[in-house]
């Protein structure tokens, strides 16, 4: 696991669901056969409303057209952040589009096990609305040691939640890798 996430934001509003980050109709291709995966970073957040996508103004697309990498590696939440269906398809839909971390006001708990547990990215917690002080294209920079969201277009510094007892899942890559490295498998 990285100790710092640099990055472009993303920015959505609360109620960010899993029909949003991948919509149902996309979730035919293969999780396991490397090209064909890369379709759900290309219809990663593709259920987004485009005036909702990429605020504060909206209107920006996560991936742009024929793309599957995203030129935004963070994304800023508000509530309840992937709420919805139970697929893992969704943490790993933003995987495949090139997210590392998310920050949210708070998840749906499906949404943050499976992040965690596949080792997609790293769900982090806020304790403010960031979603409402951050803007789309901000560079940002996160700092999982001192658990700090730096944003260097403003020079602001806000505090984050600790991971708790995940941190060791994440550190090792997912639920897998850490019951390998503890030989539990």
């Amino acid at each position: 696991m990285e100790k710092i996430i640099k990055g472009k934001a993303f920015v959505l509003g609360n109620n960010i669901d899993t029909d949003q980050i991948i919509p149902a109709e996309h979730l035919v291709y293969s999780l396991t056969d490397e090209d064909e995966s890369k379709k759900y970073g290309q219809f990663a957040l593709s259920g987004v409303p485009i005036n909702q996508a990429g605020l504060p103004n909206g209107g920006k697309p996560f991936i742009e057209d024929g793309q599957y990498l995203s030129e935004f590696n963070v994304i800023i939440g508000g509530s309840n952040f992937g709420c919805g269906s139970s697929r893992e398809h969704a943490p790993f839909a933003l995987n495949k589009a090139g997210v590392k971390a998310i920050i949210a006001e708070s998840y749906a708990r499906i949404f943050y096990r499976n992040s965690v547990d596949g080792g997609f990215l790293v769900p982090l917690e806020s304790n403010q609305k960031l979603n409402e002080i951050i803007a789309t294209g901000d560079e940002i920079e996160i700092d999982l040691e001192n658990y700090q969201l730096i944003n260097n277009s403003t020079n602001s510094v806000y505090y984050l939640k600790q991971l708790g007892s995940v941190l060791p899942i994440v550190e090792a890559g997912g639920i897998f890798e850490y019951a390998r490295k503890n030989n539990m498998i």
